[in-house]
């Protein structure tokens, strides 16, 4: 009894700090939108914002990889490729179909993490999980429209969208296996997994892309992503480190707060519709966070 309680009361700060994370990641789509306000689209707002971060970042790297040399570099290099790679097709697909799409289809995570925790951490499928799952998963259905229409992916931005999520929950897999390590190299990994991917999505994607941007477009979007990126390097921070010490399922749950503001943010700010229907998806995955911080571990 004394290692559960334990266990709850250290999984009580990052669970804040990752549901911090989830409502600035909620945000996000307004500041990556106005870097490709000049023309950009695409691929290219997200791969100015991470070669942003990896200059900002890259001070830090070099004095946490001096202080510690017993780094992991090949399993965070593995990790930062699927959760780089969920950063970068999720920053896409906000440039190619509506936000609410792209945060919903994002979030079927707890599904594809709760599966991981299952079959690889040994975790069981308890009664407040299961509850957790059947609420959020039925506020997503909810707002995608079920019983008006199936809830599937209509466009490429919707597919990425759902990719993300996937690759998402395995990065997070993969830093929860790996355990505690320097909360610096897993955000640098990660960005640079996002950058990498990016480019390769322009130089192969095509115009779908931005492979036609031009120089004119990029140089004038340049200082907005430089300040872009001040406002994302706290916001992966937020939730990078959570997800090292929380299990993937707990991570995608906590993280649909995200849900409630990216909806409401696209409602009042883009035009995008919010009525009853969106009001009691918000509501059911917001009640789903609710359960998962409360729950036992186990």
């Amino acid at each position: 009894m004394n290692s559960a309680k334990k266990s709850k009361s250290n999984d009580v700060l990052p669970s804040i700090a990752i549901v911090f994370g989830g409502v600035m990641w909620g945000l996000y789509w307004l500041p990556l939108r106005a870097v490709g306000e000049g023309g950009l689209t695409g691929a290219w707002p997200g791969t100015l914002v991470y070669a942003g971060l990896c200059v900002l970042l890259l001070p830090f790297l070099i004095f946490q990889v001096r202080k510690s040399a017993t780094t992991n570099w090949r399993g965070l290099a593995w990790s930062g490729l699927f959760t780089g790679t969920a950063f970068a097709f999720y920053s896409i697909s906000l440039f190619l179909t509506d936000v609410i799409h792209s945060i919903l289809l994002f979030y079927m995570t707890p599904v594809w993490s709760t599966v991981l925790g299952i079959l690889f951490l040994g975790e069981r499928l308890s009664l407040q999980r299961t509850i957790a799952l059947v609420l959020g998963l039925a506020g997503l259905f909810v707002i995608l429209g079920l019983g008006v229409q199936i809830p599937w992916p209509r466009n490429l931005g919707d597919w990425l969208a759902l990719i993300s999520g996937m690759a998402w929950s395995y990065g997070t897999f993969c830093l929860f296996r790996m355990g505690q390590t320097g909360v610096v190299q897993q955000v640098y990994v990660f960005v640079l997994g996002s950058l990498v991917v990016s480019v390769a999505a322009i130089i192969i994607g095509g115009a779908s892309f931005g492979a036609s941007a031009s120089l004119q477009d990029i140089q004038n979007a340049l200082p907005t992503a430089i300040m872009v990126s001040l406002f994302v390097l706290p916001m992966i921070f937020l939730t990078l480190w959570p997800a090292a010490v929380l299990s993937p399922g707990r991570v995608g749950l906590l993280l649909m707060g995200e849900v409630v503001v990216g909806i409401g943010s696209a409602a009042w700010l883009s035009g995008e519709p919010f009525g009853m229907r969106e009001f009691t998806g918000a509501l059911l995955i917001a009640s789903a966070g609710l359960v998962e911080v409360i729950r036992r571990p186990g």
